[in-house]
């Protein structure tokens, strides 16, 4: 398809889903609670294929999630993964899959829409992904993954309780492209192409800036980004799987107000996540992206998944894609943006703006709704256009405004230093990421792109740097993440 009929996803929100059950590795009792989300769904679970000899078994699923598309730009996926409990649920360790490659030997793609299953050399998740042209509802049944149950230190006598996640993402894939727009931005970079991989050569990073660590993720390379910021439901469904002392550390309900939290279990700045002990309970907008995240919170939800934070550049790529910069562009590639009204089916799987036009985007800080993010995707319908629904040239939605993304920043030593390390699945007893050189939990190396809903538009511009390299390790209001992965 030509850029100007790309499909674009029309979801409603990012919401980690999953569906869990007791296995006992013997005896094949199950028990299932089952956990939907708007958009992707894991369903019917179990357990087949256990081999005593190998140590492994077959982890069979069904997978559906709506508005998917494959064309000659790029594609959109699911990454899938794996935890599992000893414990009857008190603790959750993270699942390493038998093989990688794509679609290892004795893994199966299931029946109905064509998926490939593409496992990277860490084997701690799958991307499914669309084998051929095409667009709409994917809906396949009996995916098979192969759970090497042996290398994570069970026996034939564990009992394993396990849950299913799935994350949907957007392939941003390897080229060239423009960091910088030529305009008139705060702090943008001169307007440079990036034309290689190696971040410290010439033409891996902007004209006048220090280079970074040759590892470091430039955007050139072919990598995975969260289709959406992450949404209140999927950060409870995190939170729920930490210990009690992790689950203190990443509290978002307590502290100071725009300090060290929100400060209560009530709504604020449609925030609607509580939690005292137990399990924590996302409320009324569960499908509205998730604020009051610190860069902790965000690390911490990368490690936990298997990603990782993105980089500035990634961040200009994923927006950008490989087409001449425009001066003063927003992610949907002009220089329109209309701001969003008021809430439509507040707190619904479809609540959207009550007016519609080019750029619509939540920022502004209205003196009436919404005074808080959005609904993850609240912009897109079955008809509009590229700009209507504010996605990316990738299709990557709400790069610019509704939460401040959380990019590395190429812009002080510490950020620099990044190299693209991935998440283990594994946190450390606090709660924390304890990935090396990834900016730790000061959030010295991190910094902000892509604007607000409380900010000005000149913020919300791609290539505006106004707060790129500000540290700041609160949880605020105007806080969210989203997460990347390099493609295997």
């Amino acid at each position: 398809m030509t850029l100007s009929t790309m499909h674009y996803p029309l979801s409603t929100k990012l919401r980690i889903v999953f569906l869990f059950f007791l296995l006992f590795t013997l005896h094949y009792t199950l028990s299932t609670d089952v956990a939907l989300a708007n958009n992707i769904t894991v369903s019917n679970v179990t357990i087949t294929g256990q081999s005593t000899s190998a140590q492994t078994c077959k982890v069979q699923l069904d997978i559906s999630w709506n508005n998917s598309w494959r064309n000659a730009i790029n594609y959109d996926a699911a990454w899938v993964f794996i935890k599992y409990s000893t414990d009857s649920g008190a603790t959750w360790s993270h699942a390493t899959l038998k093989t990688s490659g794509t679609n290892p030997a004795n893994f199966s793609q299931g029946t109905g829409t064509g998926l490939d299953l593409v496992v990277p050399t860490d084997k701690k998740g799958a991307f499914l992904q669309r084998t051929s042209n095409g667009s709409g509802t994917v809906s396949t049944t009996s995916i098979q993954f192969v759970w090497d149950w042996g290398a994570d230190g069970l026996s034939t006598s564990s009992t394993a309780r396990v849950k299913v996640f799935a994350i949907e993402m957007v392939y941003i894939p390897q080229g060239a492209f423009y960091a910088g727009s030529g305009g008139t931005g705060t702090g943008e970079f001169t307007s440079t192409q990036i034309t290689t991989a190696t971040a410290n050569a010439s033409g891996g990073y902007p004209t006048g800036q220090t280079a970074p660590n040759a590892s470091w993720p430039n955007g050139y390379n072919a990598f995975y980004i969260m289709k959406y910021e992450l949404s209140q439901g999927a950060w409870v469904d995190f939170f729920n799987t930490l210990t009690a002392d992790q689950k203190s550390t990443r509290d978002i309900t307590g502290g100071v107000l725009n300090s060290t939290g929100k400060a209560s279990d009530e709504t604020v700045n449609r925030n609607t996540i509580s939690w005292t002990s137990g399990d924590a309970a996302a409320g009324a907008n569960q499908y509205v992206a998730c604020n009051f995240l610190s860069w902790a919170d965000v690390i911490a939800y990368a490690d936990w998944s298997g990603l990782r934070p993105m980089t500035e550049l990634e961040y200009e790529k994923a927006a950008r894609g490989t087409v001449s910069a425009v001066a003063d562009e927003y992610a949907w590639g002009s220089t329109t943006i209309t701001q969003s009204a008021n809430i439509t089916n507040g707190g619904a799987a479809n609540e959207t703006a009550s007016n519609s036009g080019n750029g619509l985007c939540n920022y502004g800080n209205r003196a009436s709704q919404p005074q808080g993010p959005m609904r993850c995707g609240f912009a897109p319908t079955s008809t509009t256009t590229r700009a209507q629904a504010g996605a990316s040239y990738y299709g990557v939605m709400e790069l610019s405004g509704n939460l401040w993304e959380r990019p590395v920043t190429i812009g002080n030593a510490t950020g620099r230093l990044f190299d693209g390390g991935l998440g283990d699945g594994a946190l450390d007893a606090n709660g924390n990421a304890n990935v090396t050189n990834w900016p730790g939990t000061d959030a010295v190396g991190s910094g902000f792109r892509g604007g607000t809903w409380t900010g000005g538009a000149t913020i919300a511009r791609v290539s505006d740097r106004y707060s790129a390299a500000d540290t700041s390790a609160v949880r605020y209001s105007t806080l969210g993440a989203r997460c990347a992965r390099t493609s295997p």
